[in-house]
């Protein structure tokens, strides 16, 4: 069952442009709830300024990440899961943006 939440997760990733991959890295490295490895502000301040390059309405406007659905879909899905899941999942979507820019 862990492993298809995972999978779930990454199947989900996949799907989103990069855009949404930035909105969900920032979301997670700056949340408190998670108990990420990756949490903290060395990616936020990474993530934040990737997205600022290439979305002229995060760069512009004050955003609020929760009319991004899927975004804030994954996220919940996360905050359900247990640490390990969500450090493995972080660290997919860290790598999938790596492999991105």
């Amino acid at each position: 069952m862990e492993n298809e939440n995972v999978k779930y997760l990454i199947d989900m990733i996949n799907k989103m442009n990069i855009k949404d991959k930035l909105r969900l890295a920032i979301c997670m490295s700056q949340d408190k709830w998670s108990g990420l490895k990756f949490n903290t502000k060395e990616n936020y301040e990474k993530f934040d300024n990737m997205l600022k390059s290439i979305d002229e309405e995060y760069r512009t406007t004050n955003i609020n990440m929760a009319k991004y659905f899927n975004v804030m879909f994954a996220e919940a899905k996360l905050m359900e899961s247990p640490v390990e899941q969500q450090n493995q999942v972080a660290l997919y979507l860290f790598n999938s943006i790596n492999l991105e820019k």
